[in-house]
């Protein structure tokens, strides 16, 4: 009878401090929304589709909420290592790279978890689904995770992580194809924000710097910039390079991250194993990533192409 009083009370004490922190996160948003509502607003790629500018930068505001509560609350610890890049740069693909390497020992090929999650389920957004739950330290640090990633510009990061002397590697890509990989995804989403800007409409937005974590030069050169100061710290690279030749980028990255191949893994093969793993063709044929298609095929490039010719029209 006693072990289930003591049971009991543990439950109840559980069930008080979830809700005083439901309540807390509560406030929180609330207080969030007010800042929000004082902030530049403007039009983004969609008639009702709204951005917010925040330290020079645009976003929507459920993504500022979470960027807002991340910068209040995330925690970082000097095992962390974050995943960072504009959107539509090779974020899933890096993703992948990253938890495969960081976890090559604790499961064999087969059964690597990659095969059955989407690596956005494996490398958490800070600002994305970790900052929707109140207990965001307790999800983040959960089975030990080290890796994360973030959208959030560098000079705009959490302080914790700034500070925390973590690693971190950023990712940039063609602007080109980023924009056409961007509106080709928001041109596959479904929105109440109603119908997609063209692509020239959306082209003129992302000169004005008018784009979802723009604008896109001042993203990549914060990071840039960063990496200048702390090369040991921040790892820079292009998403085209290494794609064209994946294999030294990936031993490259296991040594930056302080997982490197033994010659003995080497010698076995591992290095193949993890670019195959995480090859475009293994991931986008996998059941979980049916959303997920390799964005870098001729329909990127036809879009380019007929906003290049609209473009020469406009100017001759």
């Amino acid at each position: 009878m006693a072990s289930k009083a003591l049971t009991d009370a543990t439950l109840v004490n559980h069930q008080d401090e979830t809700e005083r922190e439901s309540s807390e996160f509560e406030k929180n948003q609330k207080r969030y929304q007010d800042l929000i509502a004082s902030f530049p607003h403007a039009n983004g790629w969609r008639p009702k589709a709204t951005l917010i500018q925040y330290g020079g930068h645009w976003i929507v505001q459920p993504l500022l909420e979470g960027w807002l509560h991340a910068q209040d609350f995330f925690q970082a610890r000097p095992i962390d290592f974050f995943v960072c890049s504009y959107p539509k740069s090779g974020t899933t693909w890096l993703k992948a790279l990253a938890f495969a390497i960081a976890n090559r020992s604790c499961s064999d090929h087969s059964s690597n978890p990659l095969l059955k999650s989407n690596p956005h389920d494996l490398v958490h957004f800070i600002e994305g689904e970790l900052s929707l739950v109140p207990q965001v330290d307790d999800v983040a640090n959960d089975n030990g995770n080290t890796l994360f990633s973030t959208h959030i510009p560098y000079g705009l990061l959490p302080e914790s992580i700034l500070k925390s002397g973590c690693k971190m590697v950023y990712i940039w890509r063609d602007p080109k194809d980023t924009f056409v990989s961007m509106w080709n995804f928001f041109q596959k989403e479904r929105s109440d924000n109603g119908p997609l800007n063209t692509l020239e409409e959306s082209f003129d937005k992302l000169c004005q710097g008018l784009s979802l974590y723009g604008p896109y030069l001042d993203h990549v050169m914060s990071y840039w910039n960063a990496y200048q100061e702390n090369p040991d710290q921040i790892l820079f690279l292009k998403y085209e390079t290494i794609r064209a030749d994946t294999l030294p980028y990936v031993k490259r990255l296991a040594e930056f991250m302080g997982y490197g191949f033994t010659a003995e893994e080497e010698k076995k093969g591992v290095v193949e194993e993890v670019v195959n793993l995480c090859s475009f063709e293994t991931l986008k044929n996998l059941e979980a990533n049916k959303g997920e298609k390799d964005r870098e095929g001729t329909e990127g490039r036809e879009c380019w192409d007929k906003l290049e010719v609209s473009l020469s029209f406009k100017l001759s």
